[in-house]
């Protein structure tokens, strides 16, 4: 075996193949991040009749006292189920980037471990991860742990929606709160358009308070993933808001004033009534809903006649599946749900265009503790989605003695991000 410099294009040609490929290990990647401080290597993996058996691409920079760490992101793209070849690799990784100068080697392979439901049971079953995961150890990787919640570079647990169904079933595989949320979004006058400028300036308003990533960052994903990302919006039709408030309030007290007849009828007593009185009490909260929507939106239609965006989303499409990047909406307009008709638009777009499924990114690993992202869980895991667990990440130690140190002087920033795990029992 030997550990080569690949050539771009011949980087690109066997990542595209390969069975853990994924949008990360990609060209379009490494020159985005390139943006950053970080520089860009191609490394292959050849056996001994020189056939490429593996690949990544290396993100690296220097970070303590002239050493460099390495970070393989969602790989190295390769076969670890042979426990021989594996250690064989390690060996040649740790000759080859010892003598550079690096500290370590971080990765977090693309390979799942189980796909679980909305409630965290296991449903399926990686038979090989098991064998991976001592294999790495086995060969000198030391394993970040089955961590639950946003401790690596990369979430160990991601919903997916499934887009093999007709558009009619899909939506009827969402649980009744995200159906209901996305009818209500549509009565409220929200649209969703697809901005074919790319003007991501908007939804970077949306979300910069919650995320520590530039603008910069998300103009560079759309200039190197052109053509394989889409940037949608979600805008209120503050006229039609107007038009449907009106209706659904009037249609509202026609039906109140009906209810209250009913109960003045001496004909109706017992459980009948109770029925008629409890509808009349449900009825009575929807007016109160409808009529301070009604004010709210002819306030909106004053101020924005032209409407006003209040939410977007950006994803990259990949190997005939999409992946949600970033989403953000203007939290002034929480209770019209932009953000569930939003997904809901894209999943129809992208279920047209025969893709496998829609990735909604990151989720909890935690499902039946209370914990600070269970409402992140139920909007993600609302659509019908399945969870993926991935088998987690692992440095390889290339320079021990300066590897300690550098640990040793961000124990400190180690121990605020580890605080930031939500403690069990913790108000949300």
């Amino acid at each position: 075996m030997k550990v080569i410099t690949l050539e771009e294009e011949q980087f690109e040609r066997f990542a595209r193949t390969h069975r853990y490929r994924n949008y990360y290990q990609s060209a379009s990647y490494a020159h985005t991040m390139i943006q950053f401080g970080f520089k860009a290597h191609y490394l292959g993996i050849i056996d001994e009749m020189d056939n490429l058996i593996g690949a990544t691409l290396l993100l690296y920079k220097e970070v303590f006292m002239n050493n460099k760490f390495a970070y393989a992101p969602r790989g190295i793209l390769f076969d670890y189920t042979n426990s021989f070849v594996v250690k064989e690799l390690a060996t040649k990784l740790k000759n080859l980037l010892g003598k550079q100068g690096f500290m370590y080697l971080k990765i977090d392979p693309f390979i799942p471990t189980t796909i679980r439901d909305e409630f965290g049971n296991i449903i399926n079953m990686n038979n090989e991860a098991n064998i991976i995961l001592e294999n790495l150890k086995n060969a000198g990787f030391q394993h970040k742990g089955n961590n639950l919640y946003f401790e690596n570079e990369k979430s160990r647990f991601e919903a997916l929606v499934l887009l093999n169904k007709n558009i009619n079933s899909l939506f009827q595989s969402f649980d009744k709160r995200t159906r209901h949320k996305i009818r209500k979004a549509e009565r409220s006058g929200i649209k969703i358009y697809k901005d074919l400028n790319y003007n991501v300036e908007t939804l970077y308003n949306f979300v910069k308070r919650k995320h520590t990533r530039p603008l910069k960052y998300y103009k560079e994903l759309c200039k190197n993933y052109k053509g394989n990302i889409d940037l949608y919006y979600a805008k209120l039709d503050t006229e039609q808001f107007v038009i449907n408030s009106k209706k659904l309030y009037e249609e509202e007290m026609d039906k109140n004033d009906k209810l209250a007849k009913l109960i003045q009828d001496p004909s109706k007593k017992g459980i009948s009534q109770r029925n008629t009185l409890n509808k009349k009490m449900e009825s009575d909260k929807l007016i109160n809903t409808y009529k301070k929507d009604l004010v709210l939106a002819t306030k909106l239609l004053k101020e924005y006649p032209e409407g006003i965006i209040v939410g977007g989303a950006l994803a990259i499409s990949y190997d005939h599946a999409a992946y949600l990047v970033i989403e953000g909406f203007n939290t002034k307009y929480k209770a019209l749900n932009p953000n569930y008709l939003l997904k809901w638009q894209m999943m129809m777009d992208y279920q047209q265009k025969g893709y496998k499924y829609f990735n909604l990114n990151a989720v909890s690993g935690e499902f039946k503790e209370e914990n600070d992202y269970e409402g992140l869980n139920e909007m993600k895991l609302g659509y019908g989605s399945v969870v993926t667990e991935y088998i987690g990440e692992f440095d390889l130690i290339l320079n021990g003695l300066t590897y300690n140190l550098y640990r040793s002087f961000n124990k400190e920033k180690e121990n605020k991000q580890q605080k930031k795990a939500p403690k069990k029992k913790e108000e949300k």
